[in-house]
């Protein structure tokens, strides 16, 4: 079975990150990110969703996070000096990013926003994020995605 590239893939080749592809089985939803680091056999602290989220004055910031955690919204508001930030509604994340709910990656979104990834994604080899569908993830260095995304690392969620 040929593995289908994905736009995320492809940037990465690009910019000459090395990355690997995991996939998982799925029904045509998104399952949450703990389900999805056990349908990859990887630890929960390794895999990292990412969210959306638009501020007081519309502008849009996207923060990754360990699938395991939840997003500080006050906290993250002041990692990106943001008065106030609040998710986006779900039906806005395609029009947004380009991606769908369960899909969304902070590599190759239909533009490029302010990104913030937690504090913890500095102290792992590696990280787990989506790979842009569905069923797909891909691993790399953190650092490799900060630099990217143009990303910064924030201590971002609830304690």
């Amino acid at each position: 079975m040929k593995e289908t590239k994905t736009n995320v893939m492809r940037i990465l080749e690009k910019e000459k990150i090395p990355y690997e592809a995991h996939s998982y089985p799925h029904g045509k939803d998104a399952v949450d990110g703990v389900t999805v680091a056990e349908l990859t056999g990887q630890n929960p602290d390794y895999v990292f969703k990412t969210l959306v989220t638009v501020s007081n004055k519309k502008e849009y910031f996207v923060f990754v996070i360990p699938v395991a955690r939840e997003l500080d919204l006050k906290k993250a508001a002041k990692a990106v000096g943001a008065k106030s930030v609040e998710m986006i509604p779900v039906k806005d994340i395609n029009k947004v990013t380009g991606y769908i709910r369960g899909g969304c990656s902070p590599v190759g979104m239909k533009k490029s926003y302010r990104t913030t990834y937690h504090i913890t994604a500095a102290d792992n080899p590696k990280i787990l994020v989506s790979g842009g569908k569905i069923g797909t993830q891909i691993d790399c260095r953190p650092e490799d995605l900060v630099r990217i995304t143009g990303g910064q690392y924030a201590d971002i969620c609830k304690e």
